[in-house]
């Protein structure tokens, strides 16, 4: 796998480097740790800017649909969050040739606030006919600050219940929309595959469908609570979500749980960011085709 749009980068990347990547993503590692352990590969011909500029986000790949697009309209919404932080925020965009109700789909963002990366997806959604949501998790602290290490920080800081609150009342703020049909579907990546398993579980008779993409799975003593159907997307590489994934299929199995699961060979978590080196086109535009066909079937009157 190598990078996109890096030319310094001649070489795959090695797969540690994703590794540590994954690691500092996810608050294992500090920055420091992370550009220490990637000057290590000095020696095999890459240089640490080449490399982290393959790894890190450049959110100017990541538009495939411009906010531009007549096809689509898209505005913030605010929305009452009474158990969570009293009121929440998100993206909201309607597709433009669809008038009648249609179905909703929420798009949960990594674990990094509402990023150029989730706002996109969403637009992407909506160019299928879906009305698309996107909540950001850090509004009650300003917003998505810019970058992904503040986003990161500040998101760690914030209490994990109150944010899972306001995920749950973002959902009933976009199925009981006018636009929506009723019908609600959840798409969520890495922090927001695992908001995608957690509200399946905590709404089972609000959520249509789940669309988790390398999401850790909810609570133990909710996941009997599963009706909808789930899609599941996990990567091979990614040996820390996947170390999840043996349990929660027996328990979707035991309590007969609809599920699908696929495992899309020698990519990384994060493998539909086309943002980062991690980005693996085939893999992520097979996964989102799939995703697209689930929410047609499950999100239509």
């Amino acid at each position: 796998m190598t990078a996109r749009n890096d030319n310094e980068v001649s070489h795959p990347i090695p797969q540690e480097a994703f590794d540590w990547y994954d690691e500092y993503a996810h608050g294992f590692i500090s920055r420091r740790e992370f550009f220490e352990r990637l000057s290590t590969l000095t020696v095999l011909g890459f240089s640490v800017s080449a490399l982290s500029a393959a790894l890190i986000p450049n959110y100017a790949l990541a538009e495939q649909v411009s906010f531009n697009d007549p096809d689509i309209k898209a505005e913030y919404q605010v929305f009452e969050s009474p158990e969570g932080h009293g009121e929440g925020r998100g993206y909201l965009v309607f597709p433009t040739s669809v008038t009648d109700p249609t179905g909703a789909v929420l798009v949960v963002h990594e674990n990094r606030g509402l990023n150029p990366y989730i706002e996109d997806v969403a637009r992407r959604v909506a160019k299928e006919g879906f009305v698309a949501f996107a909540p950001d998790a850090l509004h009650p602290v300003g917003g998505y600050p810019g970058n992904d290490d503040e986003g990161r920080t500040l998101q760690r800081s914030m209490d994990r219940v109150k944010i899972e609150q306001d995920m749950i009342a973002a959902a009933r703020f976009l199925q009981a929309h006018p636009r929506c049909n009723g019908r609600l579907g959840v798409v969520g990546f890495c922090f927001g595959g695992y908001i995608t398993n957690m509200l399946a579980a905590t709404l089972p008779d609000l959520v249509n469908a789940g669309s988790p993409f390398y999401g850790t799975p909810p609570a133990e003593e909710i996941r009997q609570s599963i009706k909808s159907p789930l899609l599941i997307h996990l990567a091979e590489l990614d040996e820390r979500v996947n170390a999840t994934w043996p349990e929660y299929e027996n328990d979707l199995k035991a309590n007969q749980s609809p599920y699908t699961m696929h495992m899309y060979s020698g990519v990384n978590h994060g493998f539909h960011n086309d943002s980062t080196g991690r980005y693996n086109e085939a893999a992520a535009e097979l996964a989102w085709s799939r995703t697209i066909e689930f929410f047609k079937t499950h999100l239509a009157v």
